[in-house]
């Protein structure tokens, strides 16, 4: 189960990040009977008035570190861009959970591909580029259809990316792009993309749960449906591999793998989160353990609780259009009004459009229920439904 004894409730756990994933696992750790310190890098966080303490200090500040190290019997992240020597001086104290090296992996797309590719994980293709010259070289063997150029750091929710073919200009590219290092990779022709969240803890145990069949827009996850409306065979095959990229990490805590599903059947990985994931967030209301809590049990040393999906659900998230379309007042009340309808407000002061400020998670005796009900949900928020 653990390699140390379980923490009793009263302990306080260290969250590094300050976004709303903090803000929920906040929740979670105070129903559970646990205190929260989160270290938040800078104003304006998610965590506030929910943790105990919110430490606002930059994160390469050793009085930030001090404070930390002062509260947190056991740390985790909650956004997988924290500095690695930080991640590798908390655990050198107290048990962080997933491990400085498994961070390490995930918040580098050339180090994800590397570990992807050595342990037979099947991915896109990729070529790694450090200049105009090797840019030039890997977009005239590209495909047809092009590639998708990375940045090898700091890329989320379709940050960090732009679309190449074999014509476009190396030079022009390179010097907008702005990095020292990114990843080629072939454009997928997609079918479906789906991602599922696997629990592990410390004496190798896991759990994967339901695979979630996801839909973006503008590169920003719009919509998760569970089950996956998927032939059982995929399903199947994404846990297995998820199963297995957790345990090749040695990973501890809960991991999300997001997969593409290809228009020729592949199976491949595009990216893993060391942390609780957008296209969990139905588990808080679907499914009898919620990621946020799985994370929490494993950081207490605590058996991984069940994955079972308790009803069909969507979830469905909200952006800061919502608000700005209503002119800071969306119709919550009709929301409310709706059955199975979960609302989760993030607390987040500023609507901006593309920014995550929320979502509603839709659970019923059907899908084709709960999918009618998200329906309605985007006429009435006027959310446009995916072309």
């Amino acid at each position: 189960m653990s390699e140390f004894p379980p923490l009793p409730p009263g302990s306080t756990i260290g969250v590094l990040g300050g976004g709303q994933l903090g803000r929920m696992l906040a929740f979670a750790a105070r129903r559970m009977g646990y205190g929260i310190v989160s270290w938040v890098g800078g104003p304006d966080s998610g965590p506030a008035g929910v943790a105990d303490q919110v430490i606002e200090e930059p994160f390469d500040s050793p009085a930030g570190l001090d404070a930390f190290l002062k509260r947190a019997r056991v740390a985790t992240v909650e956004f997988e861009n924290i500095p690695l020597p930080l991640l590798e001086a908390i655990a050198a104290k107290i048990p962080l959970m997933p491990g400085p090296q498994a961070v390490a992996v995930c918040q580098h797309r050339e180090r994800e591909k590397r570990f992807l590719e050595r342990n037979g994980i099947p991915c896109a293709r990729f070529t790694v580029v450090e200049n105009a010259l090797q840019l030039r070289n890997a977009l005239a063997v590209l495909p047809e259809n092009g590639g998708i150029l990375k940045t090898a750091e700091f890329g989320y929710d379709g940050k960090g990316q732009l679309s190449v073919t074999r014509s476009s200009d190396p030079e022009a590219v390179w010097e907008a792009f702005c990095t020292p290092r990114a990843v080629l990779e072939e454009r997928i022709d997609l079918a479906a993309e789906l991602s599922v969240l696997v629990v592990r803890d410390g004496s190798g145990h896991s759990l994967a749960y339901d695979p979630a069949e996801n839909f973006h827009r503008d590169h920003i996850l719009d919509v998760s449906i569970v089950p996956a409306r998927l032939a059982p065979n995929l399903l199947e095959q994404a846990r297995v591999i998820a199963l297995k990229a957790a345990e090749d990490l040695d990973y501890r805590g809960l991991l999300a793998v997001e997969f593409f599903l290809s228009g020729d059947g592949r199976l491949l990985v595009n990216e893993m989160a060391p942390r609780p994931h957008n296209s969990g967030h139905h588990t808080i209301d679907a499914c009898e353990t919620s990621q946020f809590e799985q994370q929490l049990r494993i950081l207490c040393g605590l058996a991984p609780g069940s994955t079972r999906l308790h009803s069909p659900t969507v979830m469905l998230n909200l952006l800061g259009d919502v608000w700005e379309d209503a002119k800071g007042k969306p119709n919550w009340p009709a929301i409310l009004d709706m059955p199975g309808a979960h609302l989760h407000l993030y607390g987040k002061h500023e609507a901006r459009r593309g920014r995550k400020m929320g979502h509603i998670t839709f659970t019923a005796p059907s899908l084709e229920e709960a999918l009618a009900n998200q329906t309605r949900a985007r006429e009435i928020l006027h959310i446009p439904e995916l072309g």
